[in-house]
């Protein structure tokens, strides 16, 4: 499987020590399924911190890891209580330690509207169950794979 990742330069190296804290999953690697989702992100990044927008493809296999037991995957195939604490938990973590044991993870983007949503979790305004209502309603869910442990980087090549 071909995946994405959208930067402000190519990525020769996945070097867990670029990535920042308070991301969804934690510190890890980030990719897409889909090229304008990467093409976007590479946009931002390069506004942001100069640079050209670039993706970089790499090849995943999918099916080695999942056949590794191994390797501790989490998978989220759509909006839920449980992935909306996961995500959350993740977002408050400003530390470089991690919270969680997975190598790869793949699930929906947590983006600006939904981290306004966990804002009004925290003010008491909305509770989960209303969470999860309120972005199936919104749809257009966009989804994201997390490589967080080096031995999870042994499925992927860089195209």
């Amino acid at each position: 499987m071909i995946l994405y990742h959208g930067s402000n330069l190519e990525i020769e190296v996945v070097d867990f020590n670029e990535s920042k804290p308070g991301k969804d999953f934690g510190i890890g690697f980030y990719l897409s399924p889909k090229i304008w989702q990467a093409q976007e992100m590479a946009e931002k990044k390069a506004l942001l911190l100069g640079g050209n927008p670039t993706v970089t493809l790499f090849d995943y296999d999918e099916q080695a890891a999942l056949a590794n037991a191994g390797i501790a995957y989490l998978c989220y195939e759509r909006y839920c209580i449980e992935w909306g604490k996961f995500v959350k938990m993740n977002r408050d973590n400003k530390s470089r330690i991690q919270l969680h044991s997975y190598d790869i993870i793949y699930g929906p983007i947590a983006n600006d509207n939904i981290g306004l949503q966990m804002r009004r979790i925290d003010a008491g305004m909305i509770d989960w169950d209303q969470f999860v209502k309120e972005l199936e309603f919104k749809g257009g869910e966009t989804y994201q794979y997390f490589f967080g442990t080096e031995k999870s980087l042994k499925y992927l090549r860089k195209l």
